[in-house]
């Protein structure tokens, strides 16, 4: 059985940095490419950034450029997000997710983000 935990979430002031973590089991972790994607409140799915199984190539949207990294520890099956300079626009679920290089096709149950103005 497939399980991604995210972990790391919490209550900050814009500014201010918060890492998140995904830890998954019930798969070859080392093989698939991870995602992170969030979900604002009464918006849908954005995806955020991606990583390849050997950590070699990290993509990331626009909107999180330059602020947010993505990391990996095979050995730990866990998934990283740095998470720099939040905005109040960073307000959202955010979730981990396993995939393959193009999408993501299965996700955690998600870690509250909020960041205060």
């Amino acid at each position: 059985q497939v399980q991604l935990v995210e972990s790391g979430g919490g209550l900050v002031q814009a500014g201010m940095s918060l890492r998140l973590s995904c830890t998954g089991s019930g798969f070859t972790f080392s093989r698939d490419w991870m995602h992170w994607v969030r979900q604002a409140p009464g918006t849908g799915l954005e995806w955020l950034s991606k990583i390849d199984p050997s950590d070699s190539e990290r993509y990331y949207a626009d909107s999180v450029k330059g602020r947010f990294t993505i990391s990996r520890d095979n050995a730990k099956n866990t998934l990283y997000l740095q998470m720099d300079n939040l905005e109040p626009e960073d307000t959202a679920v955010y979730y981990c997710a396993r995939g393959i290089r193009l999408t993501w096709y299965e996700k955690g149950q998600g870690t509250q983000v909020t960041v205060s103005s």
